[in-house]
C-alpha cells in the first residue's frame, strides 16, 4: 500500500516542537523525512524530560521514524553535503529567526533561483514580515500575545495557558496545510513556493468565536471556565460523585436534554433558545444541577447517551489513553528502540485514509547523526 506521500523528500532543519510536528504528520503520510541537526547537541528537545535512559521520550514522540544527519552550515564540508540533498529534495523546512537563512546563502530567494521546484516552509513566532519579525517567541508567549490566554481559565482569576502547546502544535499544522497546498500548486504548474506561518497568526486563526463577540459587541470577551460563551448548556455538571459534560448544542437537543432529565422547563421563556439560554446560563446550571446531583455521573452519561445528547466523562491523560474508543481508532502507539521493541507510547496519526496503511508501531527515533554513512552513500548513488 502506497502512502500518499511516497517518494517525497524532506530536508527538515526545524528544531523544538512546531517543526517537528509538521514533519512528524508529513512523515505519518509517507514522505522521507531528513532531519539536519547542530553538530554535538541536535535537536533542543533531546534535552528535554522525561527520560527513558539516556533518551528523552519527548524527542522521540514527534521524531520517530526520521532520519538524522549532524551538519555545520558554515562549515565548507558540510555545505556542500547540504547542496547535494537540497538538489534532491521536494521541500525544505526551517524554524530559524527571519534573517538567518539568508545569512547563510539559503533563503527562499537564493534557493528559488536555484531550485525553482523547491518548496520552502518555514515557521516561526511572528512571520518573515511586519516590525516584530525578529523577536523571538515560544509557545507561552503567542498563547499570551494572541488573546488565547485572555480567554483561558476562570473568571477574576489570572489568565492560564492552555495545557498543550498549542501555539507549537497549531503552527505545525498550519505548516504541514501550506505544504501540502504548495505540493499541489507545483504539480500543477511545476513550481515551488515559500510557506510562511507564524505562530502568533495561527493563535488568532483560532479565535473563532472570540472575534465575532469582540466585533459585533465591541467588548472582548472574558474567560468562562469551561462554558461555552455562546452556547448553552455547553459546560460541565455536577453529578453526585463528580464533574462530567453537556453540550446541547440547539434548541432540539435542549428539549431532549429537558426530558430525560425530567426538566420541563424546555417552553420557559428564559430558556426556549439559545440566546435566552446564554442570558440565563448561572440559573439553567443550578436548576440542571438540582437533578444530575441526585447520581452519579456515569448514570447521566449513559442517560443522555441513549437520549442522543452529546455529554461525556473528564478524563485524564492515562484514563485517555485506556479509552476503549480511542484504542480502537489506533490513536495508542508503540515507539520502536533501536532494537525493535516498544519503548515509548505516543499518539497515532489522526489522519485515517482509505489507502494509507496505519501501523500500531513507528520506527525508532534516529539517533543524532545516525544517518550519516546512508545519506551520503544514497547522495553518491544518486
Amino acid at each position: 500500500m502506497n502512502a500518499p506521500l511516497d517518494g517525497l523528500i524532506i530536508l527538515d532543519l526545524t528544531h523544538v516542537l512546531a517543526g517537528p510536528y509538521a514533519s512528524m504528520t508529513l512523515a505519518d503520510l509517507g514522505a522521507r523525512v531528513i532531519k539536519v541537526e547542530r553538530p554535538g547537541s541536535g535537536d533542543d528537545t533531546r534535552a528535554f524530560p522525561p527520560f527513558k535512559g539516556s533518551e528523552s521520550a519527548y524527542f522521540a514522540t514527534i521524531n520517530h521514524g526520521k532520519e538524522s544527519i549532524a551538519l555545520d552550515l558554515k562549515n565548507v564540508d558540510d555545505r556542500i553535503v547540504f547542496e547535494e540533498l537540497l538538489s534532491r529534495s521536494d521541500v525544505i523546512l526551517e524554524n530559524y529567526r527571519p534573517g538567518v537563512m539568508e545569512r547563510l546563502g539559503y533563503g527562499w530567494e537564493d534557493l528559488h533561483t536555484k531550485y525553482p521546484k523547491l518548496i520552502y516552509g518555514a515557521v516561526s513566532g511572528f512571520g518573515h514580515s511586519g516590525p516584530d519579525s525578529q523577536r523571538p517567541a515560544y509557545d507561552m508567549v503567542v498563547q499570551a500575545r494572541g488573546g488565547v490566554m485572555s480567554i483561558t481559565g476562570e473568571r477574576d482569576r489570572e489568565p492560564v495557558r492552555v495545557g498543550a502547546s498549542i501555539g507549537d502544535i497549531a503552527a505545525g499544522m498550519f505548516l504541514a496545510q501550506g505544504i501540502l497546498a504548495a505540493l499541489l500548486h507545483r504539480q500543477q504548474t511545476g513550481v515551488g513556493q515559500k510557506v510562511d506561518i507564524a505562530m502568533l497568526d495561527c493563535q488568532l486563526a483560532m479565535l473563532e468565536h472570540a472575534i465575532a463577540l469582540t466585533t459585533i459587541s465591541g467588548e472582548a470577551p472574558r474567560p468562562s471556565g469551561a462554558r461555552h460563551p455562546s452556547i448553552t448548556p455547553f459546560e460541565t455538571f455536577h453529578a453526585s460523585d463528580g464533574l462530567f459534560v453537556i453540550a446541547a448544542g440547539n434548541d432540539v437537543l435542549f428539549a431532549r436534554l429537558c426530558e430525560a432529565l425530567r426538566l420541563p422547563i424546555a417552553g420557559d421563556e428564559r430558556f426556549a433558545t439559545n440566546p435566552a439560554r446564554c442570558e440565563n446560563a448561572r440559573l439553567l446550571k443550578r436548576l440542571i444541577e438540582a437533578v444530575t446531583l441526585e447520581k452519579g455521573k456515569q448514570h447521566w452519561i449513559d442517560l443522555l447517551t441513549e437520549a442522543g445528547i452529546p455529554t461525556g466523562p473528564i478524563q485524564n491523560v492515562a484514563e485517555v489513553l485506556k479509552d476503549p474508543q480511542i484504542r480502537a481508532r489506533n490513536m495508542v502507539v508503540d515507539v520502536l528502540d533501536q532494537a525493535g521493541k516498544p519503548a515509548y507510547v505516543a499518539a497515532g496519526n489522526p489522519i485515517k485514509m482509505s489507502a494509507l496503511a496505519d501501523p500500531s508501531t513507528r520506527p525508532p527515533a534516529p539517533k543524532l547523526d545516525e544517518h550519516r554513512q546512508e545519506i551520503l552513500d544514497w547522495l553518491e548513488s544518486s
